[in-house]
């Protein structure tokens, strides 16, 4: 290059390269001297800030928690862009399915953070992904009717142990048997609930008239009543079924004799049931299936979840640009090498797995190193969706070096040193990257 050619180049570039001494070697080079101070910068503290980098409990759990998201979130968030960028390249709506699968790149990571907090909501109610997973629950497994109900003391039941209650004396059929309860809520009842009725005694039968004392030696079926036994307002009597009281519907009742189960019934609407004769003389248990807090889903956002479910978050976000860019690649791809491996025989599953992916490499390694970069400066998401209690255990570097830095404990000697670390981090995974480029530039 002549050297009025080197000249104007210099004069072009000069601009740029103090942009970039002030803004990025500057910045470097001072927290790198910085790292070797103590907290009040007046101290040389030598490498004890890189000591207490691994000495120090939550800079140790956010530096494990950095190596969990560099191996998982890069990873999966590619697979699924792999995945749908070959799915949809099969279907008409595909360009739509990429443009709703990509919208989350829209989103800023506070945003998302806001999303994902309301999403991981331990109140069903309200958390989106506890919502689907008691719904799914409640599905195959039995819910509890009335967590929390209990009888008074001065009601017929008594505690039977293990959190099931029973009748404190036999029931006989005749004589209707009352359940009283109190303690549930009247939003918790069932909607279609109605007033609590008295079911009415069963006729005596006649004298000499069949009797089914094989089966339990009665002559009739036992009725009775559960119910709550609360009035809005007051004004009611303990163990009475008053007016404004309503029935426990669905409440489920078993007759017990010596040990064994010999009739079971569910309370209607209104509260009434009836068993059958083999009923009369049991004892009557509701058992602790009734009473057993509801499934409350799980507790996303507790110390053994949350740093995945914050991965979810960025892989819904990431997942997208995975696959715009994998798509891309794949747009460009020799269909020819494609057809000729399904003319030779092979199926669907060998052309992915022996062509696409092989073929897809370079395109793959652009994805995985750009997002493991990208991970190593994750904050806000983590700073946002992880609630109070859990952010020690969600910790990742780029938050303790805010938490390190600012603030009125702030130490800006370990700070800084943190800073260091992630740069040293991050250089491997620039220069395999520089390599790889440079490789592809020489094909």
């Amino acid at each position: 290059m002549r050297p009025r050619s080197s000249l104007t180049a210099t004069v072009f570039l000069l601009p740029a390269l103090l942009l970039l001494g002030a803004l990025v070697v500057y910045p470097i080079g001072y927290s790198v001297q910085r790292s070797f101070f103590d907290k009040s910068s007046d101290s040389f503290a030598g490498f004890d800030n890189y000591v207490t980098l691994f000495t120090d409990d939550a800079i140790r759990t956010a530096l494990r928690n950095n190596l969990i998201w560099v191996a998982v979130a890069p990873t999966v968030a590619t697979a699924l862009g792999l995945i749908f960028a070959v799915l949809t390249e099969r279907v008409r709506w595909g360009t739509a399915f990429k443009l709703v699968v990509f919208m989350p790149m829209a989103v800023s990571m506070l945003a998302a953070g806001i999303i994902f907090r309301l999403v991981y909501e331990q109140d069903p109610e309200r958390g989106v992904a506890n919502a689907v997973w008691v719904g799914v629950h409640d599905t195959f497994a039995e819910s509890s009717s009335f967590p929390r109900a209990r009888p008074l003391p001065a009601h017929p039941l008594k505690a039977a142990g293990g959190g099931a209650y029973e009748t404190k004396a036999p029931v006989h059929a005749g004589t209707p048997a009352l359940l009283p309860l109190v303690g549930v809520a009247p939003a918790r009842m069932p909607k279609d609930a109605r007033p609590a009725r008295t079911p009415e005694a069963p006729p005596t039968p006649t004298p000499g008239a069949n009797t089914d004392t094989a089966a339990g030696g009665s002559s009739g079926p036992v009725t009775g009543v559960a119910w709550l036994d609360f009035t809005p307002g007051g004004g009611g009597r303990p163990g009475t079924v008053d007016p404004q009281e309503l029935g426990l519907k669905g409440l489920r009742i078993e007759a017990v004799k010596d040990g064994r189960v010999v009739a079971r019934a569910t309370a209607g609407a209104d509260g009434a049931f009836r068993l059958p004769a083999a009923a009369d003389g049991a004892v009557l248990r509701l058992p602790a299936s009734n009473f057993r807090e509801q499934y409350a889903g799980v507790s996303w956002l507790g110390p053994t979840l949350v740093t995945p479910a914050i991965i979810g978050s960025y892989v819904w976000m990431w997942a997208g640009f995975a696959m715009v860019l994998i798509a891309a690649g794949l747009a460009g791809l020799p269909r020819e090498l494609l057809e000729a491996a399904r003319v030779d025989g092979a199926n669907e599953w060998q052309v992915f797995r022996r062509i696409t992916v092989p073929l897809l490499a370079p395109v793959l390694g652009v994805v995985v190193v750009t997002l493991m970069i990208n991970v190593l400066k994750v904050f806000d998401l983590v700073y946002v969706i992880a609630p109070g209690s859990a952010l020690a255990d969600a910790n990742v570097l780029a938050l303790q070096l805010y938490r390190s830095s600012f603030g009125t404990g702030a130490d800006l000697g370990v700070g800084s040193a943190i800073a260091v670390l992630l740069l040293l981090l991050v250089l491997p995974v620039m220069a395999f990257n520089i390599r790889r480029m440079r490789r592809e530039n020489r094909r």
